[in-house]
């Protein structure tokens, strides 16, 4: 199995976790079984990832990084954020 798809299976559980939610209690906010919800966080694809982030009220990045390993700043020509990851 690929390292990066074990870190970011993970992260998703994290996250989902994180916003209170069991995954029975989240699959079942999607509509679907929880084995269905294992395997779309084993293999998610890009409109999946965005389906699970509007789900959840999170953006994106958190599938991948934790807020803490997050700094954000913001854009000084269009004041858009910039979340950059620390290491």
């Amino acid at each position: 199995m690929c390292t990066f798809a074990l870190v970011m299976e993970n992260r998703i559980k994290d996250v989902i976790k994180e916003q209170g939610y069991t995954m029975k209690g989240f699959a079942e906010k999607l509509g679907i079984a929880r084995e269905s919800l294992f395997s779309i966080i084993k293999n998610p694809s890009s409109p999946t990832l965005e389906k699970l982030s509007k789900a959840l009220n999170v953006p994106v990045w958190q599938f991948f990084a934790s807020p803490d390993e997050v700094q954000v700043t913001h854009c000084p020509h269009c004041g858009k954020e910039i979340h950059i990851k620390v290491v």
